[in-house]
C-alpha cells in the first residue's frame, strides 16, 4: 500500500513540475517574441508605471510634432505668398518710376494704370490664398472665411485680426494676421505724412525726413502760401493755430524745417495753395495705395506738378507697403527657424521618453536567452524524471 501511495504522489509531483515548467517556458517564449520584460503590470508594478509615464510623454511629443508640422506648412506657404507679393509690388514700383518720364503721354500713363490694376488684382488673389485644406493663410483667427473682399470702396478685410496658434507647449502660428500685413502699413515716411491740398496745380511736396527727433511734436501743420508783388511767402499753422512763421520767403526746392521735420516744396505755389504735414498712422492699405496710383495715372490733362506729386505719393506708399511686407516676411522666416528648433526639441523629448520606456520594460535578450536555455534543460530533466517514475511497476519491485 505504501509503495502505491508513494508512486502516485511522485507521478502527481512530476506532472505538476512539468506543467509549471511549461508555463514558465511559454511566458519566457512570449517575452522573447515581444522583446518585453514587462508584459502586464503584475510582472513589475514599478517598471510598468515608469513605462506608462514614458509612453504618455512620447505620445505628447508626437501630438506636438503634428502641430509643429502644421505650423511649418502654414508659415512656409505664407512666406512664399509674401515673397510673391513683394515681387508684384516691385513691378508696380517699376511702373511708377516709368510714369515719371516727362516725355510720356496721357495714353502711355493710362497703359501703366492698367498694368497696376492687373498687379493689384493679382495681389488680391495672393492675399486670399489657402493652405490647400480650406484655411486661408492670412485669415487671422477666422481662417475659414475669405479675408479680403473687393468692395465698392476698395478692398476690405473681413478676417478676424490675430492668429490661430498651436497648443501652449509649442505656441506657434497656424495663420498670419492679414490685416497687419496688407492693411496697416505706416502712412507717409513712417513718421509724418506730407500732402498737397486740393487745387494745388503748380507745386508739389516731397516725402520729407526727420531732422531732429527730439523736436517732434505729433501735431498737424499747414503751410499756407501767399503771392504779393511777385514774391511768394508762406505761413505755418500748428493744429490750425498760427505760429511765429507768418511770412517766410519761399524758394523752390529749398529745405523747410518745422519742429524737427524737414521737407521740400518745389514749383510755383499760387496764392491760397496749402500743404499739410501730419503724423504718420498705421492705416495704409496696400490695395488702396495701388488704387490711388492707378487712378492718378489714368487721369488725363494734369499739370507736370500734379504728375510729379502723384508719382511721389505713389512711390512713397508702395515703398511703405513693401517695408511692411518685408517685415512680416522676416517674422515668418524667424518662425520657420523657431519651428526647426521645436522639431529638434520634440525629437529629443520623444527619444528620451522612448529610452525611458525601453529601460523600464524591454528585455535583456542575452540574459533572457540564457535563462530560456536553462529552463529547457530543467524541463528536459523533469521530463526524464517523470518518465522513470512512469516505468515503475510491481514487477519491477518483485524483481528487485
Amino acid at each position: 500500500m505504501s509503495l502505491r501511495i508513494s508512486t502516485l504522489r511522485q507521478t502527481e509531483a512530476g506532472i505538476s513540475t512539468l506543467q509549471k515548467r511549461q508555463v514558465e517556458m511559454a511566458e519566457s517564449q512570449e517575452r522573447l517574441t515581444s522583446g518585453k520584460r514587462v508584459l502586464k503590470a503584475s510582472d513589475d508594478p514599478a517598471a510598468a508605471a515608469r513605462a506608462e509615464r514614458a509612453l504618455a510623454g512620447e505620445m505628447r511629443a508626437t501630438t506636438s510634432q503634428r502641430a509643429v508640422d502644421a505650423s511649418r506648412s502654414a508659415m512656409s506657404l505664407s512666406e512664399t505668398a509674401m515673397g510673391d507679393s513683394l515681387e508684384l509690388l516691385q513691378q508696380a514700383r517699376e511702373a511708377m518710376v516709368a510714369a515719371g518720364n516727362a516725355s510720356y503721354s496721357d495714353q502711355e500713363r493710362q497703359n501703366l494704370a492698367e498694368k497696376i490694376k492687373a498687379i493689384r488684382n493679382q495681389l488680391l488673389s495672393v492675399a486670399n490664398r489657402t493652405d490647400g485644406a480650406g484655411s486661408y493663410l492670412f485669415g487671422g483667427q477666422g481662417a475659414t472665411t475669405q479675408p479680403f473682399v473687393d468692395a465698392a470702396g476698395g478692398v476690405a478685410y473681413r478676417g478676424i485680426s490675430g492668429e490661430r496658434r498651436t497648443e501652449m507647449g509649442t505656441d506657434l502660428p497656424l495663420t498670419v494676421n492679414g490685416d497687419g500685413v496688407f492693411m496697416t502699413a505706416r502712412s507717409g515716411n513712417g513718421v509724418f505724412k506730407t500732402s498737397a491740398d486740393a487745387g494745388v496745380s503748380k507745386a508739389w511736396i516731397d516725402n520729407g525726413q526727420v531732422s531732429d527727433p527730439a523736436a517732434l511734436t505729433g501735431s498737424t501743420y499747414t503751410l499756407q502760401f501767399a503771392v504779393s508783388g511777385g514774391n511768394t511767402t508762406y505761413a505755418v499753422l500748428k493744429d490750425g493755430v498760427a505760429t511765429a512763421v507768418t511770412a517766410a520767403p519761399y524758394t523752390s526746392g529749398q529745405d523747410i524745417t518745422v519742429d524737427g521735420m524737414t521737407f521740400r516744396i518745389s514749383g510755383a505755389p499760387a496764392a491760397g495753395d496749402s500743404f499739410t504735414v501730419e503724423p504718420s498712422a498705421s492705416s495704409l492699405s496696400i490695395f488702396d495705395a495701388l488704387d490711388r496710383a492707378a487712378a492718378q495715372l489714368a487721369t488725363g490733362g494734369r499739370t507736370s506738378a500734379q504728375i510729379a506729386q502723384g508719382n511721389t505719393d505713389a512711390l512713397r506708399d508702395i515703398d511703405q507697403a513693401m517695408a511692411q511686407m518685408q517685415g512680416a516676411r522676416a517674422v515668418a522666416g524667424e518662425m520657420l527657424a523657431r519651428i526647426e528648433g521645436e522639431t529638434s526639441r520634440l525629437a529629443d523629448q520623444k527619444l528620451s521618453a522612448q529610452t525611458e520606456r525601453s529601460n523600464a520594460e524591454d528585455l535583456d535578450m542575452t540574459e533572457a536567452l540564457s535563462k530560456f536555455a536553462n529552463m529547457q534543460t530543467g524541463y528536459d530533466a523533469a521530463l526524464k524524471s517523470y518518465s522513470m517514475v512512469q516505468r515503475l511497476s510491481l514487477f519491477d519491485y518483485v524483481k528487485g
